[in-house]
């Protein structure tokens, strides 16, 4: 009965050992883009990730990055904690004012700018193409793998987009969060050429740029 009772043990631990294995290595393995269409996210691992406490001690900007892409996890988990579903009735991750939610977001990648959508949990072809370069004014725009784009639309002819801008400072702080967590790296931008990727991306004077923020390794 010891021996089984022992055996029994070691083949749970193996078990685990796997599966913390399998989910450290879908975060390791870089995504290849090869087509410009919808990108089916994967649900966020809720048990994952540092304790909070831990988290908020190694929050930081960086400013320098490099090209690796990031992996479909950390892709998904991003826009997620950003502005993402996270109870019934399209409640989110981030508070807004009166539920209004006026943001969305975009993600500009290598082969071309998506749009989220938070309730399908998927990004949404708008424009092929790389537009890293209209994400900020600094050099490493064009070279880290994800720039966020947060944009509003206003709601009506008198809109000051003030919610829009209190909400953007959530989504930014939510994805440093998990880039802590997460090791990677990040910062926040108040700048693009953000007339250009307007009109590059079809949006009308009704859309405003809010904020940019940049992740990578």
């Amino acid at each position: 009965m010891k021996n089984l009772l022992i055996a029994c043990s070691l083949l749970l631990a193996v078990f685990a050992t796997a599966q913390t294995s399998t989910k450290t290595n879908s975060a390791q393995v870089p995504m290849v883009l090869t087509t410009f269409d919808t990108i089916k996210l994967q649900a966020p691992d809720t048990l994952g990730g540092k304790p909070l406490m831990q988290a908020i001690s190694r929050r930081k900007t960086d400013r320098s990055f490099d090209s690796r892409n990031l992996s479909l996890k950390h892709l998904s988990e991003i826009l997620w904690v950003a502005n993402g579903v996270n109870r019934a009735k399209g409640k989110r991750t981030v508070p807004s004012a009166m539920g209004l939610y006026p943001l969305q977001t975009y993600a500009v990648l290598a082969n071309g700018i998506y749009l989220y959508n938070p309730l399908k949990q998927q990004l949404e072809p708008v424009i092929k193409g790389d537009f890293r370069n209209l994400a900020g004014t600094q050099n490493f725009v064009e070279v880290a793998p994800l720039n966020l784009l947060f944009i509003a639309k206003a709601r009506n002819a008198n809109d000051n987009f003030q919610s829009a801008i209190m909400d953007s400072g959530y989504c930014g702080q939510n994805v440093y969060l998990y880039c802590a967590s997460e090791g990677l790296r990040t910062v926040v931008r108040a700048s693009a050429k953000d007339a250009e990727l307007l009109k590059v991306m079809n949006l009308g004077s009704n859309y405003k740029f809010i904020l940019a923020q940049t992740v990578g390794y």
